[in-house]
């Protein structure tokens, strides 16, 4: 194959003038898709959205997690029991059996757990579907019959919760910590707690 004079030139400048505009042109890229985000369905029906206007609103603070239930603070605070200090937590809480001696009566609780469901607006009203749960545990010192320490906390036991109340009273009774902070930790987020021990 030969060229005319004068051809090569013209060739090569044709060639650097292809390589500049194919490397620097904008280049395409493909189209992507969004990443996909999964819905996440509750797995319970003890959500908000099947409470009826109650007077009290639990809140359900992981919807993957049909235990992570934290009552209305302005129906169920938590309430101590005065009779229990962080001087006699040897004579009390932390001696075993200690519970029994104060637990109400189940027709106590019953009654009030009747009056709570419909207070929380679940419409869920069979009482089977409810622990009356002392939001400070008795085996932290909370008030045994004190509406405010009680609410129907949905599911039944043994749950979460019950294993927050065990880990925060060996941690008050091995001396990890004092009774004015369990009490405190239960009474304003025990889920948090449940999370963060890997409970």
């Amino acid at each position: 194959m030969s060229f005319k004079r004068g051809s090569l030139p013209a060739l090569l400048l044709i060639l650097v003038v292809y390589f500049f505009i194919s490397y620097f042109s904008p280049k395409k890229t493909p189209q992507q898709n969004p990443p996909v985000v999964p819905s996440v369905s509750p797995t319970s029906s003890f959500t908000l959205g099947v409470q009826t206007n109650g007077s009290c609103h639990a809140a359900q603070v992981d919807p993957t997690d049909p235990q992570a239930f934290l009552p209305d603070p302005n129906c169920t605070s938590g309430v101590t029991d005065p009779s229990v200090t962080q001087e006699n937590i040897y004579q009390t809480i932390c001696k075993s059996g200690y519970t029994k001696t104060v637990r109400p009566s189940v027709s106590y609780t019953e009654k009030l757990k009747r009056e709570q469901i419909a207070a929380y607006g679940y419409a869920d009203t069979d009482m089977r579907s409810y622990e009356e749960d002392h939001l400070i545990s008795l085996e932290l010192g909370g008030s045994p019959s004190d509406p405010k320490n009680l609410w129907p906390e949905p599911g039944a036991s043994i749950n979460e919760k019950d294993r927050v109340e065990n880990y925060l009273r060996e941690q008050v009774c091995n001396g990890s910590m004092s009774l004015a902070e369990a009490q405190s930790e239960i009474s304003k987020n025990w889920y948090a707690v449940f999370v963060q021990q890997h409970l």
